[in-house]
């Protein structure tokens, strides 16, 4: 069960990553990453209470805290980057910040089966392959823009980690309370900018129903991933619920006509593969 709702979460997280990319080619990526964040808050908020979610704070405060401080910068960065790059390999390379959570719960003495470990190293290695093709775009300098979507993909990714890993222990505690405190500190970022701005980033009232669609989904991914991560291996479900960029990757084929490169092809078939073992381990 814990696999399967860190597979809903990841797809649920690629349809609302090609949709947060794609709006960010004309509004400001930061409004696209909070706006949405502050109009679903009251619903979240009160799904979460009313399921009596809220226990002992000791356990999940400091780690939503930690999840909401890192979300809309990543998010930012991510949007920013999936806007002046190729959605086909900026997401991949987006993903790769599951190496932070993989590697912190294998030092702190998690041992996932050996079909398990074999499919975490299958999905590394094909969201690698399938971010090969920009690391020599840019050493050959054939794409200019492609360097800085390169530089801010990575910085999202670190972040992305981050916020897996804390997501992932406060959800041993409480999965609602993580997710709904996250998502109230991460008005604070989103405030600053705002008085910093005075600008709503380009939103028009017609994409406030997109921009909560696309919100309300990155919160139900999340706690889906809360909730696996608690009654799992944080190594096994944040390699399963960061392979969305194979749904972005494909939406952005089929809807932009982005093309892929072989390499990416099959370093998106690797992760699949990955997947399975991870399931069948």
């Amino acid at each position: 069960m814990s696999a399967l709702l860190a597979l809903i979460a990841s797809s649920i997280w690629g349809v609302t990553d090609f949709v947060g990319g794609t709006l960010s080619r004309r509004i400001h990526p930061l409004a696209v990453a909070g706006i949405g964040q502050v109009l679903v808050l009251p619903v979240v908020a009160a799904v979460v209470f009313l399921l009596g979610a809220q226990h002992n704070p000791s356990g999940w405060l400091l780690w939503g805290v930690i999840a909401g401080v890192l979300q809309p910068i990543s998010l930012a960065l991510f949007f920013e980057a999936l806007a002046t790059g190729k959605m086909g390999v900026v997401a991949p390379i987006g993903s790769t910040g599951v190496a932070v959570p993989v590697a912190i719960g294998l030092a702190q003495g998690e041992r996932p089966a050996e079909l398990q470990l074999a499919g975490i190293a299958l999905c590394v290695i094909g969201v690698v392959m399938a971010s090969g093709p920009e690391f020599r775009s840019v050493r050959e300098h054939d794409a200019p823009g492609d360097a800085r979507a390169l530089g801010l993909a990575l910085a999202a990714a670190a972040g992305f980690g981050g916020v897996l890993y804390s997501v992932a222990r406060g959800g041993h505690f409480s999965a609602g309370m993580t997710v709904l405190t996250s998502r109230v500190v991460m008005l604070v970022p989103l405030g600053i900018a705002w008085l910093v701005t005075r600008s709503t980033g380009g939103v028009r009232p017609n994409d406030l129903p997109v921009l909560v669609a696309m919100s309300g989904g990155d919160v139900l991914g999340g706690g889906l991933y809360s909730v696996a991560s608690g009654r799992s291996l944080v190594a096994v479900v944040a390699v399963l619920a960061s392979l969305y960029p194979v749904i972005t990757a494909l939406l952005a084929r089929f809807i932009h006509h982005e093309r892929l490169k072989v390499a990416q092809i099959l370093g998106a078939l690797g992760a699949l593969g990955g997947v399975a073992l991870i399931t069948i381990g």
